[in-house]
């Protein structure tokens, strides 16, 4: 590979195959040298530093570093009424991740509290009065082997 000094772009271009980190642009290079790391390998891994328990109620929200003598914040989602559980493993967790890591990455866990998916899963009743306008509809196709089709598939659904 040869090694050419572009003045217009950066300080020095190599030409050939590149990794992916050097087509970044500078700024956002910065941005992932400083802390963007320590946040994914957390993502990644966070089965393993915390647990199955855990993993199941919460999740890593951001991560703020503070200096490079001194360890970080780290922002953790929380389901509602599980608080309690993640409040008490706070230092358990603090210290895996340092150990994970081999070095004090992080300081102090700051919890956010957000609702569970609970309200999503409620299963919707369709009304008995919209199934006689799907026989209506039924009603106006002209093929009759379609009509009849979707006529019994109709009684199918009618006894369940």
């Amino acid at each position: 590979m040869k090694f050419k000094s572009n003045i217009k772009q950066r300080n020095k271009t190599i030409q050939g195959l590149r990794s992916f980190k050097y087509t970044l642009p500078t700024k956002v290079r910065r941005i992932i040298e400083k802390k963007g790391h320590i946040y994914s390998k957390t993502l990644d891994n966070w089965r393993f530093i915390v647990g199955d328990d855990l993993f199941k109620v919460c999740f890593p929200k951001s991560f703020k570093s503070s200096n490079k003598l001194s360890g970080g914040s780290l922002n953790i989602m929380v389901k509602r009424g599980h608080e309690v559980d993640t409040e008490y493993s706070k230092k358990i967790v603090i210290e895996k991740i340092n150990k994970f890591f081999g070095y004090k990455v992080i300081e102090k866990i700051k919890l956010i509290t957000f609702e569970g998916d609970q309200q999503k899963f409620n299963k919707k009743k369709i009304n008995t009065s919209k199934k006689n306008d799907y026989l209506e509809q039924i009603s106006v196709i002209k093929n009759d082997k379609i009509k009849n089709s979707l006529i019994e598939l109709s009684r199918y659904f009618k006894k369940k």
